[in-house]
């Protein structure tokens, strides 16, 4: 692993954070507002190949990896544009339908992640399995040639602004032991299938929704992999959803510390600007600080991954999104307090982020989970869970 980014990857970063800038963080807040959707912004990243950067070439994508997708998403979050959905649809979607779909599945779904005009949510969680998958129960049993769902699912981002999702369950023979899940692409008109928004103190455009399954019948082609295939078919989506986790919370980060420290040079209350004095300066050199560790663990995380290391890149993407959601809390507290009063202030562009970057330390996994797997997988404690 190179410490220095090759040409085309500071490319890549320009040209996304110009994106970014252009669209800016008036942009989120007027669409968060409005109860819109991003849909310029999105659309304009898909044409420029940002949203598909690491899919196969064959299928639209750009055939790069994780790392350059991170890359995009850091970017934009750190222009104050963060892209939500790109966490679900290209990242892990796109990839497990990469490395598991059928050659049909492959063509039909891809193209359409890679340049943005599918966008596609992912249901895992549900009300009494969060944290743990293994209690999920949402069934799908075989009908003929066809399957049959069956459950619910809850906190899922973005069913609106989407045509399909990804859904973990259980086929009606798994019903108990460990989880064998096997993965469905449920189309969200698709008969039998209901969604409902959740209301959340949240100020963002993708919103959060609870999912209704009863008996959507589905063509044997919906199902993605094998109904055998284990757990790795699902980790390959989910060390991307942390890596780019992290991604969304660094970024989030740059963009509250670069507000702060703007902040800090010009404004003057005695003689000096507020930056000069050291209970302004010092904490604000430490987000620095945890920001570039806490970088430096994604981006070691994202090498393992593109280099096919799947079990050392499930460390350090939890360790990533650890350090990210920390860092990217304790910035966005620091940037309020150095504006006073004023970071209470809509026109300064902080207060959505007081609960989006409380947010970073829940979801997709909590510190807590990270914490229990740490222990045993990198400690050799025993298992608490």
């Amino acid at each position: 692993m190179s410490f220095v980014e090759t040409e085309e990857q500071r490319e890549l970063r320009k040209a996304v954070a110009d994106l970014g800038e252009k669209y800016g963080w008036q942009y989120m807040l007027e669409k968060s507002q409005k109860g819109e959707k991003t849909t310029e912004l999105w659309d304009e990243a898909g044409k420029l190949g940002f949203l598909g950067v690491n899919l196969p070439e064959e299928y639209g994508g750009g055939g790069a990896g994780m790392y350059e997708l991170s890359l995009v998403l850091e970017e934009l979050a750190a222009a104050g544009t963060g892209l939500l959905m790109m966490v679900v649809s290209p990242a892990i979607c796109g990839t497990i339908i990469a490395r598991y779909g059928t050659e049909e599945q492959k063509q039909k779904w891809l193209p359409g992640i890679a340049d943005g005009s599918i966008t596609m949510a992912f249901g895992i969680t549900e009300p009494d399995a969060g944290s743990n998958s293994h209690k999920i129960i949402t069934t799908a049993r075989p009908d003929g040639d066809e399957w049959l769902l069956t459950g619910r699912k809850t906190y899922i981002s973005g069913i609106d602004q989407s045509q399909a999702v990804l859904v973990v369950s259980r086929t009606e023979d798994a019903k108990t032991g460990k989880l064998k899940p096997a993965l469905f692409i449920v189309p969200t008109d698709a008969e039998n299938f209901e969604y409902q928004p959740i209301e959340m103190g949240i100020m963002s455009p993708e919103k959060q929704f609870s999912l209704f399954f009863d008996d959507v019948r589905l063509p044997a082609d919906a199902l993605v992999g094998s109904e055998d295939a284990g757990l790795m078919q699902l980790f390959a989506g989910l060390n991307p959803e942390r890596i780019m986790a992290s991604a969304m919370a660094i970024g989030m980060a740059r963009y509250a510390l670069n507000k702060a420290t703007n902040y800090a040079k010009e404004r003057q209350v005695f003689k000096t600007p507020i930056g000069a004095h050291q209970a302004i300066a010092h904490p604000l050199a430490q987000c620095h600080i945890e920001i570039e560790l806490a970088k430096l663990m994604m981006q070691k995380a994202a090498v393992l991954y593109d280099s096919g290391d799947d079990w050392g890149a499930a460390s350090a993407a939890n360790m990533a999104k650890y350090a990210a959601g920390e860092v990217g809390t304790k910035t966005v507290d620091q940037a309020v307090q150095t504006h006073g009063g004023n970071g209470l202030a809509m026109e300064y562009g902080l207060v959505p982020l007081i609960a989006a970057s409380r947010l970073t330390k829940i979801a997709p996994v909590s510190r807590e989970m990270i914490l229990n797997f740490i222990a045993q997988a990198n400690l050799g404690l025993p298992k608490s869970y």
